[in-house]
């Protein structure tokens, strides 16, 4: 049961631990004394609210990709002009990507070697997937969109829009974030729509 004691304190351990990934620390030798400690509270404390580190890690990551997902929302759920809610949607996801970028970085590499972790990053991607192949359905019916097969094309979609904010983050692509955002818009609008 929650409580508002025990919602604080779970609030200081999750902005404890995204400051500590923020000034550099690396998730594998980010401890939980460390975490404690800056979160203001005991290591016993600590292991009251997570179970583990990983515990820590996916909560934290469940509140950034709700961020995301209202943001994505605005082409999921939007009526109006597609290419500017696509446009709306990237530019936000962007921006949660660029703010909670450390977090983001983390949970995919720790994706690639705890199968747990990895099961976790794949349902959150494929939520964007499953919204975005109704979004495609829904176009195709309204006679908006052309006649393609909407699963395969949501699921490349979605990836694509992970891995890019996930390089973006941790490179310097020579180009700003802004054309990368028009960039993928160019790319979504033709690849749902047929249009650039």
């Amino acid at each position: 049961m929650s409580t508002p004691r025990r919602a604080a304190v779970q609030a200081e351990v999750l902005r404890a631990t995204e400051e500590l990934l923020a000034e550099g620390a690396s998730w594998a030798d980010l401890g939980v004394e460390r975490i404690a400690t800056t979160a203001g509270i005991s290591r016993t404390a600590f292991y009251f609210y997570f179970s583990d580190k990983r515990e820590l890690l996916v909560r934290l990551t469940e509140e950034v990709t709700e961020l995301l997902y209202v943001e994505a929302d605005r082409w999921f759920s939007g009526e109006g002009d597609a290419e500017t809610e696509v446009r709306e949607a990237l530019q936000q996801i962007a921006d949660v990507y660029a703010e909670h970028a450390q977090l983001l970085r983390v949970i995919v590499e720790v994706s690639t070697y705890d199968e747990e972790v990895a099961a976790f990053w794949r349902s959150v991607i494929g939520r964007f997937v499953t919204a975005t192949r109704m979004r495609i359905e829904a176009e195709q019916a309204a006679g908006k969109a052309p006649a393609f097969p909407a699963e395969p094309t949501a699921f490349s979609l979605a990836w694509m829009i992970e891995r890019a904010m996930y390089q973006l983050n941790r490179q310097d692509p020579g180009f700003s974030r802004q054309e990368a955002v028009e960039a993928l818009v160019r790319v979504w609008m033709r690849s749902v729509y047929g249009s650039a």
